[in-house]
């Protein structure tokens, strides 16, 4: 599934627009965490660290729902359900480093001993407000 192209300028790789990424607790209730994203086709690809709540809900359902709301007008907004089909370790400092100065304007500090990964989402189920 895709994202409407009139929302384009929401998902792409330039905007600034932040993720709010529902993942379910072990107990079934919604943990919600705003998050850096980028796109990479028809998946989004979130970058965290190993061991976070999302890290662990996500590898244990993979069901999520997400809001992409437009910076620049509050009442814009996709709203996204989906699936994680996959991670990956590989490529995940690079990623976060990019996410970092696309979103900071600066380089990302590396924490001692800490672990990224990406985890890449399929949408099944997208619906526009605005």
């Amino acid at each position: 599934m895709t994202i409407q192209t009139k929302y384009s300028d929401l998902i792409s790789n330039d905007s600034k627009a932040f993720l709010y990424l529902a993942t379910l607790m072990p107990d079934g209730s919604p943990q919600v965490t705003p998050v850096w994203f980028s796109v990479d086709g028809d998946l989004i690809l979130i970058n965290t660290a190993e061991g976070r709540l999302k890290d662990k809900n996500m590898k244990a359902r993979s069901h999520v729902a997400m809001t992409i709301q437009d910076p620049n007008d509050r009442y814009r907004y996709i709203g996204i359900r989906g699936e994680v089909v996959g991670s990956t370790k590989e490529g995940a400092d690079e990623h976060i480093a990019e996410l970092s100065l696309r979103y900071n304007n600066k380089p990302w500090n590396k924490t001692e001993g800490q672990k990224r990964i990406i985890y890449k989402i399929k949408p099944t189920h997208v619906h526009d407000h605005n």
